[in-house]
């Protein structure tokens, strides 16, 4: 093995270049054997030796951490390191030839003990400049195949593009007296619009403790025609046009035409039957025309594809939070997605409920999905829906931070004392106590409200 005179330092002006990742590999591995408990804080920082490229210079590494259990010395030798490579080269752990142990001593020398952090960063980000010249070969091989799907293969590569940026599994370990002053800083300053995005009902917004929070996902489920997508309806207007919050809606089941009038009819009051049918009158039309202007101009996308699958979803979202700064959306609704393979319906509804929450955990948005509940509330005497009515899988309840179930009386039986109400039940909530909130159903309007309002 040759070696310099001269080595590089930690210093940004003399640092390598990044196609010199082979002399930044020998340092760290030198470092490591000079400074044994940088291995334990470098894993512990996120740092993955896998992006050591030569593998010589990867097993030293694995060779110090596994020697760094038994040995209490602050360094290796490098003759210690030496015994155990030959070891697992005749085991057959080890493909390449070792490093001999005149090859490690000279190694030993150009440790840099207390600048490990720094090499350790050279080496990654020469191991990501690799992975994504191996990426734009494959992108051009994907793009170059008769059989190109812009649907799968582009979402394909974007999550590849992902994992470049964000590794899986890197630690996010933080000590709790790192956290804590944010946390009391929390306690006495109130919610904006960066921390909780209103519902547009006051007392759900309280129980909410203020409204919806990102990283949530938040599930509406509800029997057929109870109107659980007009209820998602008036939370995207509180989102996107009273709150102005940048807000996306993925409708499965309505197309955008529709959404669209349910939207308009909540917002001006205009009778859904009225604008199908063509019977809005002059009074309604100017009451329509002063609010059309910020209604035009709300943040508020539709997408309608009804073949709309997880990749597809995350694709677009990755997009809409870097371009549009996306903080809220729906997907209308869950049991309508493109199912991934698996090997039943069950455990396909459990993956895409997974990836929806890890999807709002990623990227600090509110995910609210829609669901369809059973027929076990049709079932009962009492006909108010409970969580375990969600339809077709457990992971439902399991992965969702709130559970909203919608019930309306008047929905079984015609005569109840309580027509024209609806019942927004928080079956569970992970920041806080579950509760009931009344609302009034105007659905002739394409909308709830509060009952103050009615």
């Amino acid at each position: 093995m040759s070696t310099e005179t001269e080595m590089w330092g930690p210093d940004e002006a003399t640092a390598p270049e990044p196609d010199d990742r082979l002399k930044a590999e020998q340092i760290l591995a030198a470092t490591a054997m000079a400074e044994p408990a940088c291995v334990d804080d470098l894993s512990a920082k996120g740092f993955d030796p896998a992006d050591i490229a030569d593998e010589r210079y990867r097993m030293v590494w694995y060779a110090v951490e596994e020697l760094a259990s038994t040995l209490t010395a602050s360094a290796i030798r490098w003759q210690a390191v030496a015994r155990l490579l030959q070891r697992w080269h005749a085991e057959g752990r080890m493909v390449s030839r070792p490093l001999t142990e005149t090859d490690l001593g000279e190694l030993y020398v150009i440790g840099q003990p207390g600048a490990a952090e720094w090499w350790a960063n050279e080496v990654a980000r020469n191991a990501v400049a690799a992975r994504a010249a191996a990426l734009g070969v494959n992108i051009r091989v994907r793009a170059t195949n008769p059989a190109f799907d812009p649907d799968t293969d582009v979402a394909a590569i974007q999550s590849e593009v992902d994992a470049l940026i964000r590794p899986a599994g890197q630690s996010q370990m933080a000590d709790l007296g790192d956290l804590l002053p944010a946390v009391i800083e929390r306690a006495t300053t109130k919610p904006t619009l960066e921390d909780r995005v209103p519902t547009g009902f006051i007392d759900l917004d309280i129980l909410l403790n203020g409204g919806w929070a990102g990283g949530q996902m938040v599930v509406i489920g509800a029997r057929p025609a109870m109107g659980k997508s007009t209820l998602a309806a008036c939370f995207a207007r509180a989102a996107a046009i009273t709150n102005r919050v940048p807000t996306a809606i993925w409708s499965l089941e309505m197309s955008s035409h529709d959404f669209t009038i349910t939207m308009l009819c909540g917002e001006v009051k205009i009778p859904v039957h009225h604008l199908k049918r063509g019977e809005v009158d002059n009074t309604v039309l100017v009451r329509a025309a002063e609010k059309l202007p910020t209604i035009a101009d709300a943040p508020l996308k539709i997408d309608d594809n009804p073949y709309l699958t997880l990749p597809g979803l995350r694709a677009q979202i990755r997009t809409l939070v870097r371009t549009f700064g996306l903080k809220v959306v729906f997907v209308d609704y869950l049991q309508l997605m493109q199912a991934p393979p698996a090997e039943s319906r069950q455990v396909a509804v459990s993956i895409i409920s997974r990836t929806l929450k890890l999807i709002a955990k990623e990227f600090g948005i509110t995910v609210i999905v829609l669901a369809q509940l059973n027929r076990g509330n049709e079932q009962r005497s009492d006909k108010t829906p409970l969580v375990s009515d969600l339809r077709e899988s457990g992971s439902i309840e399991q992965d969702a931070d709130i559970v909203i179930l919608l019930h309306r009386e008047d929905a079984y039986e015609k005569e109840s004392p309580r027509a024209g109400e609806a019942d927004v039940i928080v079956g569970k909530h992970r920041g806080g106590a579950p509760g009931t909130v009344t609302v009034a159903a105007q659905l002739h309007y394409g909308r709830f409200v509060d009952m103050a309002e009615s």
